[in-house]
């Protein structure tokens, strides 16, 4: 199964941000859309992602300031991209080892998308639940 499964099942709509943009207009993206990160982009390109970790990580330091400074100094990057033709235990292992919980997918130079943990393990129980029902039943027949 690939990543592109995935994204045709949850859509390929991103939201991203600036490079620019203030990390005050980031935190107000996030909680106003109910994410836990975005992309941010610079020349039409994936340059990073800002996330709840970020803040957290850079809050820490920075205190009330950090809202003014530009999401470009506070993104974790580089960033960590896959493929739509990659499988789902491929993106799965990055994440694992990257300890990251959000992938952009870039296919050429463009982002078709972005998986979270959530939806790679969301994919994978649910294909667990259909295999175990097939199972039962194959078995009563």
């Amino acid at each position: 199964m690939t990543i592109a499964v995935i994204l045709g099942g949850k859509g390929h709509d991103v939201v991203t941000i600036d490079a620019d943009a203030s990390v005050g207009d980031a935190v107000r993206l996030l909680a106003d859309r109910r994410i836990g990160a975005v992309p941010v982009m610079e020349g039409g390109a994936v340059a990073g992602v800002f996330s709840e970790r970020d803040v957290i990580r850079h809050l820490a330091t920075d205190g009330a300031s950090l809202l003014e400074r530009r999401v470009c100094d506070v993104m974790t990057a580089p960033v960590e991209t896959i493929a739509s033709g990659e499988p789902v235990l491929g993106a799965l292992s990055v994440m694992t080892h990257r300890r990251i919980r959000h992938l952009p997918v870039v296919d050429g130079d463009s982002l078709v998308g972005i998986v979270s943990i959530g939806d790679l393990v969301k994919h994978r129980i649910d294909r667990i639940e259909a295999e175990a029902s097939a199972m039962r039943d194959y078995i009563r027949s």
